[in-house]
């Protein structure tokens, strides 16, 4: 009897790759529309039924787990189909009906595995082959690119014929012991530690209050922390969601209140909390 992977909530879909080589397609297919959200087109379909097929054929050799469209938060949108197999972690994005390797695609696919990497805690460690398929595309790259310092590769371009080579010659790049799909699977979306760990360092015997040179008083500060927690811990009783938007002029302190809510929830179980900036001198100084 196969053997069904309970389908993690970052996926429509996911089971071991020799389930999924014996379910049937329109089984898959099945699944995948029962989890989306959204009225299912025509168009998507047809792509899940060419992705589904594609996929069969190329993880034929091959054992491991595969996900298909896996959520990534930070950018709103989902990765057609990762691979779980060996040591590697093989995203892979689809582009049905292409002929030709668009640049847009590429740096699709390139920052799907940059964000597993940087911020799908069970990937942090892991190698990352990233793919792009072009499925009416007539051949595509002849090897992978070097690995980056962060053990990420450059995508690397496929057609539809030669992926299974694409995937197996990856795993011939890696060595180590696999990946615990399971756990790869239920693992949290949590930012590698940067900001948020030079952050706590910071806290570690201060709080907002205690930092001087900034235009708002420590009074203001801890009013304006102890709304925001309190809109949490309200949201997180109801079952509610909420924004919050804190304004001020410069120096008033709204980036000492997010680091400050951000290291209090840090590692908290039900509102764990995540600290991003694109504030370049802030970013210096924390790190």
């Amino acid at each position: 009897m196969p053997q069904q992977l309970e389908r993690p909530p970052s996926a429509y879909y996911s089971a071991r790759i020799i389930d999924f080589l014996d379910e049937p397609p329109a089984q898959i297919l099945g699944k995948l529309t029962a989890a989306t959200e959204f009225d299912l087109e025509l168009e998507q379909r047809r792509a899940w039924e060419e992705e589904v097929r594609i996929l069969k054929t190329a993880t034929a050799s091959l054992s491991g787990t595969i996900y298909l469209e896996f959520d990534v938060p930070r950018l709103g949108s989902r990765i057609d189909a990762v691979l779980i197999s060996g040591p590697a972690i093989f995203p892979i994005e689809f582009k049905c009906g292409e002929h030709q390797f668009r640049p847009a695609a590429y740096n699709q696919a390139w920052d799907y595995a940059l964000d597993l990497k940087n911020f799908h805690e069970g990937s942090h460690s892991a190698a990352i082959f990233p793919v792009l398929v072009a499925t009416a595309a007539s051949r595509g790259d002849d090897s992978w690119g070097k690995a980056h310092v962060d053990g990420v590769r450059p995508p690397r371009r496929s057609g539809t014929d030669d992926l299974g080579h694409v995937l197996r010659d990856g795993l011939l790049q890696v060595s180590g012991p696999p990946i615990d799909a399971h756990k790869w699977g239920a693992s949290s979306y949590q930012p590698t530690p940067t900001i948020i760990e030079a952050a706590r360092i910071l806290y570690a015997r201060h709080t907002v209050e205690a930092i001087s040179r900034n235009d708002a008083g420590a009074k203001n500060l801890r009013t304006t922390s102890r709304a925001v927690e309190d809109i949490i811990e309200h949201s997180r009783a109801n079952g509610e969601k909420a924004i919050v938007f804190v304004t001020g002029v410069p120096g008033a302190g709204k980036t000492l209140v997010g680091l400050n809510v951000a290291t209090r929830r840090r590692g908290h179980d039900e509102t764990h909390a995540v600290y991003l900036s694109g504030n370049g001198p802030l970013v210096a100084v924390l790190q």
